[in-house]
């Protein structure tokens, strides 16, 4: 058996899946004959996306070809399931009638402009400013009754739960981190007309037509730089965890906002995991609006997010002073005030004349704002712009280092589709996409369990 399959085979071998029986035995009806166990069926699955054969025709040839793939897959070699009972799998971790979340005949959407400039985010074509979503899910939160509900409760039982007890994830005291990535599902749109407006000479009629993926659309890739066709997957992810691991993906159109993907995705995720009690938010600049912010502050969440100019970032603050980009005051002379402490039972930040010399008592300013033996003080109050105004502040080294755990999410959307191929699939289907999705997280968890940890590597070291 070469050293490859032998690695696998370790990897699979001692993980125990037959939970997921017991969450899908009213899946399976009692009459007929004896079905596949379900833990067999994942277990191989999981083994297909590892050993990169993500096409289903294409695994279940390699299960018949190698012997040593079946038997880690839980079948007997000669004996190994064709490629309608994985379907049959798949539809029945799904628990919606349909394939798609959406009917195949609508009206068409509105396609995203290009930014102006290299590197910008789209503007969303949505109707819905993100303090209307906000206050729709909190009076209406999202059900657990979800098609991909069953999905989610087997990679929870089998595999976050273990990752909890091995203490890779504190869901007491969660640093969250997210961002959405594109996934491409075809190079194209595939759509056609179910009207005869053409034949009238009327090209840019707004009656149904007829997707092939309709709960796809077109969106920008603001890192290619370039349009593309599927979904815009938004994912939260442990920051504070070593090995980057994910707690809840939403695949959501790929033309919506990250801001909006967040407050869909976050607000499912508390319907599914209540009891995660989340203590940091990490985004980037495209979540930066003030009613995320009121938000946080609210829910006693601390957030660390990057500010976006074009939201505007100065701030006349006590009459003769402003607050810069940063969220540091601007002194009269035009300079930045130094820090002088936190107080954090007050959530304010205290700075003090950048000018005055502590030893001396002396202010080299020509036209002192202050008659002060200590110079001029400010203090700045979260409660007065919760945005501008941050616990520890932007410029702080505190502030700083927490941010920069922002990048497990960008790391943990890196595995996914590069080291484990998600948009290889090419599926046609929200279901199938999101079999493909969960069984790729769990495979992140399964892979986290062998890593050697921090702690003891640093105790091996010293």
């Amino acid at each position: 058996m070469p050293d490859r399959v032998l690695k696998i085979a370790e990897r699979f071998w001692n993980k125990d899946l037959t939970g997921v029986d017991t969450l899908m035995r009213d899946c399976y009806s009692k009459f007929g004959p004896r079905p596949r166990p379900a833990s067999c069926m994942l277990r191989s699955y999981l083994l297909s996306i590892a050993v990169n054969h993500p096409a289903i025709t294409e695994w279940v040839e390699q299960l018949r070809l190698v012997p040593a793939y079946a038997i880690i897959s839980g079948f007997e070699p000669g004996d190994t399931p064709g490629v309608g009972t994985f379907y049959d799998f798949f539809s029945r971790l799904w628990q919606f009638n349909e394939d798609n979340l959406s009917p195949h005949e609508h009206p068409p959407k509105s396609k995203v402009k290009k930014p102006e400039k290299k590197g910008e985010k789209a503007v969303s074509v949505e109707k819905l400013t993100v303090d209307q979503l906000l206050s729709q899910l909190q009076t209406e939160p999202p059900s657990q009754e979800q098609p991909f509900s069953l999905l989610f409760k087997a990679f929870e039982k089998l595999f976050l739960e273990e990752s909890v007890q091995r203490g890779l994830i504190d869901p007491g005291a969660l640093a969250l981190s997210g961002d959405g990535t594109p996934v491409v599902t075809s190079a194209q749109q595939r759509k056609h007309r179910l009207c005869n407006c053409r034949e009238l000479g009327i090209t840019d009629c707004e009656c149904d037509r007829y997707y092939s993926q309709p709960d796809c659309d077109i969106g920008w890739d603001s890192h290619r730089g370039c349009f593309y066709h599927g979904y815009d997957l938004y994912l939260l992810t442990a920051s504070d965890s070593v090995n980057d691991l994910p707690l809840f993906p939403l695949l959501n159109p790929a033309s919506r906002h990250d801001s909006l993907g967040f407050l869909q995705c976050f607000f499912t995720m508390k319907s599914f995991l209540p009891d995660l009690q989340i203590s940091k938010l990490l985004l980037d600049s495209a979540h930066d609006a003030m009613p995320l912010y009121e938000y946080c502050r609210k829910e006693g969440i601390t957030p660390f997010i990057d500010l976006n100019d074009k939201r505007g970032t100065k701030l006349k603050y006590k009459d003769d002073f402003s607050i810069g980009p940063d969220g540091v005051p601007i002194c009269r002379a035009g300079l930045k005030m130094r820090h002088d402490g936190i107080e954090y039972a007050k959530y304010r930040a205290k700075y003090r004349c950048p000018l005055m010399n502590r030893t001396s008592r002396l202010c080299s300013c020509a036209e002192p704002c202050s008659d002060s033996k200590f110079g001029r003080t400010v203090h700045l109050v979260r409660k007065d712009n919760p945005r501008l105004i941050n616990i520890p502040p932007r410029d702080s080294e505190q502030w700083k280092n927490e941010y920069k755990a922002r990048t497990s999410s960008e790391r943990c959307n890196k595995r996914l589709k590069e080291d484990l191929h998600l948009e290889d699939g090419h599926h046609r289907s929200t279901k199938m996409w999101y079999c493909r999705l969960y069984v790729s997280m769990m495979l992140l968890h399964l892979f986290a369990w062998e890593q050697p940890q921090v702690t003891g590597f640093a105790a091996i070291l010293w």
